[in-house]
């Protein structure tokens, strides 16, 4: 619920500001109108950071390591997996 949630947040605080009209004595609905949009504006703007951030951050599924032996002048490719256990 990333960007949905921001959204409906906004909304339902732009009913309650502009659409409901209930008054009971120290509370004010469009206060908390106000307020329930200023938090969807910021659940959506961390949201959208944060679904930018993932997929800029993209690892590699495999490693390519070329040994070359300088005796015989052969080359050695080892290809490793992410699950793989770390080379020693």
């Amino acid at each position: 619920m990333t960007i949905a949630g921001g959204i409906i947040l906004i909304m339902l605080g732009a009913i309650f500001t502009w659409a409901v009209e209930f008054d009971i004595a120290g509370f004010d609905i469009n206060v908390v109108g106000v307020i329930l949009m200023l938090g969807g504006l910021a659940w959506l703007l961390f949201a959208i950071y944060r679904i930018s951030v993932a997929r800029r951050a993209v690892a590699p599924t495999t490693t390519t390591t070329v040994v070359e032996d300088p005796v015989t002048h052969r080359r050695v490719y080892e290809e490793r997996g992410y699950t793989d256990p770390p080379v020693v």
